[in-house]
């Protein structure tokens, strides 16, 4: 045991394996629970407490979260964390996503964060615990070390996280009710709302225990018999389900009973088998189980919906989906269950003599070419090109070393051959920063020509970034996606092997992965569509589609990585947001682009 005080903080695994917090209020809810030990039944039901997770119920046994509507199932934890630290003070910090909501950070780094700032310190660099960004408190951004992009991030406060005293069980086995081992105190009576009376009915049908009952197998009533009635046993309706339903059910599946009373398990001397779990049903047995409960409720007044699809296939056991189906309607949701949507990330099989050149762009493979910078430029000269003297600096700060610009740069790192005091103005945007920061900010990056001013990101000269070498094949297949459905689709394949870092990347000399390529990624074969695919050519040739860094969704370092350019890798679905239809699509990668210093001006420079 761990003697100790925590906050406790409930968190879910998502698809790409990182533990996401639930929120205070959610997490209050299922610690309650959890603490209740097996008298609370062993299930929460998120959408109590947050109206938005009506889907979802975590099975406390199991330590599971099951999505009703899809038959999704993810392992969730119960997590400790110093009381002092950001959950212990109800304090949340977030980023800003592309859609303009707030996301809260993964809960180890909201505490790195919350340190920091609680030190005071100008910002917090992540790299220590495996991300590539830098938190500026002065700016309340969050700046992506390697492509420079910034995103606005919060601090707000919230409820407090649970706090636990004393002694902290090791494991997140259930129940974790506090003083275990301490007599048990009587069950407090079950809950008899519509809801957790079929909760516990589903529970009693597959073998598993009930609230007030011991944790054994009640065996089943032999057919035609009436079902006991325990202290906390479901309405009428329910018993009188045991023993009808028609000869043909009697005599085939299990009949539904309620709880045993609180002396014992019904039935437990009467000799007869144990009745079979949901598991050694067969699948009509399953279906009857399944429209059984729901005459249950219709007779109980109990609003039902129409659940579909229980014959079909479908990842989502059929009783599995009516039994959800049952337990939305009785919590009164207008949901009607059908089959999971599918993942489509490929078209059909295409023959080669189907796939087309596209009109007007030649050749169909393009490899990386590097582009060295040119030599015998300084970074003093290169940055002459683009600034300003300024004799009289503003009254501000710098936002590259965030010292006033009326005192020396506050740079620490290798010194610049320029004086520390001296300022510039950039002659596009207008904002001024310290020469010797804007030397040491050229002299860290890719030293290609060009300069991005790191407060608006305006560029200046030709940008070109570290992508290793690799190919890039692009042709017509004639399928459609979803939504573009007048005309074929451009399918673009991109292919970088793993290979070692160059001097250009994070650390070279060291070997680099390469996961999940070859990548396929898809555009409408349409006016805009194709003007897209011209500028990712222009993208690819100046090394910009990929980086090599630390990969946000598996926390994996030293990898390709996408380089803020987005891309469709779902062909016929949109169930990761990477796919269509998604009307904005296009519009969207052509501003992100832009932002790269891609235009339609660039096609005209790369002719030339």
């Amino acid at each position: 045991m761990l003697l100790a005080s925590a906050a406790v903080v409930w968190e879910w695994l998502n698809e790409h394996g990182r533990w996401r917090p639930y929120g205070p209020a959610v997490s209050h809810h299922i610690e309650a629970v959890a603490r209740a030990g097996p008298r609370a039944g062993g299930s929460v039901v998120l959408g109590q407490a947050d109206s938005r997770l009506a889907p979802y119920i975590i099975d406390l046994q199991s330590m599971h979260q099951f999505r009703q509507d899809t038959g999704t199932i993810r392992p969730v934890r119960r997590s400790y964390y110093d009381p002092s630290s950001a959950p212990g003070k109800g304090v949340v910090w977030e980023w800003e996503n592309d859609s303009g909501s707030w996301t809260p950070y993964d809960m180890d780094v909201g505490i790195t964060i919350q340190r920091a700032y609680e030190k005071q310190h100008p910002w917090v660099d992540l790299s220590a615990i495996g991300f590539c960004y830098v938190i500026d408190f002065a700016t309340m951004g969050q700046i992506n070390r390697q492509t420079r992009r910034k995103r606005r991030v919060r601090r707000r406060l919230d409820m407090i996280y649970p706090l636990v005293s004393g002694a902290l069980p090791k494991s997140q086995s259930w129940p974790a009710s506090p003083g275990a081992g301490a007599t048990a105190s009587p069950p407090a009576p079950a809950c008899t709302c519509p809801q957790c009376l079929l909760v516990r009915s589903v529970k009693a049908a597959a073998g598993g225990p009930t609230a007030p009952q011991q944790r054994r197998a009640p065996a089943a009533p032999a057919p035609g018999a009436a079902a006991p009635h325990g202290a906390a046993g479901a309405p009428s309706a329910l018993q009188a389900l045991a023993s009808q339903g028609g000869r043909r059910q009697a005599a085939s599946a299990p009949a539904l009973s309620a709880a045993g009373s609180a002396g014992g398990p019904a039935g437990a001397g009467d000799g007869k088998a144990p009745r079979p779990g949901l598991s050694t049903l067969n699948r009509s047995h399953l279906q009857r189980l399944a429209i059984a409960q729901s005459r249950v409720l219709i007779a109980s007044g109990v609003p039902t919906v129409p659940v579909k699809n229980l014959t079909g296939s479908s990842p989502v056991n059929p009783a599995l989906a009516g039994i959800t189906g049952i337990l939305m309607s009785a919590a009164g949701l207008p949901v009607c269950l059908t089959r999971p949507p599918k993942l489509v990330l490929h078209p059909p099989p295409v023959s080669k003599s189907d796939i087309q050149a596209i009109p007007g762009i030649g050749h169909t493979c393009r490899k990386t070419t590097k582009k060295q910078a040119k030599k015998g430029k300084t970074p003093e000269e290169v940055l002459k090109k683009y600034l300003q003297k300024v004799r009289h600096p503003p009254d501000e700060d710098c936002t590259i070393c965030m010292e006033r610009l009326s005192a020396p740069s506050g740079y620490k790192g290798p010194q610049p051959a320029v004086k520390p005091d001296l300022v510039g103005k950039l002659a596009k945007c207008g904002h001024v920063f310290h020469l010797h920061c804007l030397v040491a900010m050229y002299n860290n990056g890719n030293k290609d020509g060009s300069l991005q001013c790191p407060t608006c990101k305006t560029i200046y000269g030709v940008k070109t970034g570290t992508q290793p070498p690799g190919k890039m094949e692009y042709h017509i297949i004639p399928h459609a996606l979803p939504g573009h459905s007048d005309c074929k689709t451009i399918r673009i394949i991109y292919n970088i092997p793993p290979g070692v870092q160059g001097p250009e990347h994070p650390n070279p000399g060291k070997s680099f992965t390469a996961r999940g390529f070859p990548r396929h990624c898809y555009l409408p074969d349409s006016e805009k569509g194709r003007k897209v695919l011209k500028l990712l050519l222009v993208a690819w040739d100046r090394r910009l589609i990929f980086a090599i860094g630390t990969s946000s969704t598996t926390g994996e370092s030293d990898t390709v990585i996408w380089n803020e350019i987005h891309h469709k890798t779902e062909f016929g679905s949109n169930l990761t947001g990477h796919g269509y239809p998604d009307g904005n699509y296009l519009d969207n990668v052509l501003a992100e682009l832009a932002a790269q210093g891609i235009t339609e001006e660039s096609l005209a420079q790369e002719k030339d």
